[in-house]
């Protein structure tokens, strides 16, 4: 039992070390707001270009039910 306070030490070591990772920085809601608004934007921007890609190789056919 020579190495017991050593692994004690190495566990409250491995302890305060887990509680520094969880102790990050949240997001603000404002912020997390703007990123969402700004995917959004992208993901708006890359599915009209997709759909202009479409709707020019198909001669405007969409051929949807619409339903």
């Amino acid at each position: 039992m020579t190495r017991g306070n050593q692994r004690d030490t190495d566990r409250a070591k491995a302890q305060k070390k887990a509680a520094a990772q969880k102790s990050k920085p949240k997001e603000s809601a404002t912020n997390l707001a703007k990123r969402r608004e700004a995917d959004a934007e992208l993901l708006r921007a890359k599915q009209k270009k997709k759909e202009e890609e479409r709707t020019g190789g198909e001669a405007g056919d969409k051929g949807g039910g619409g339903k």
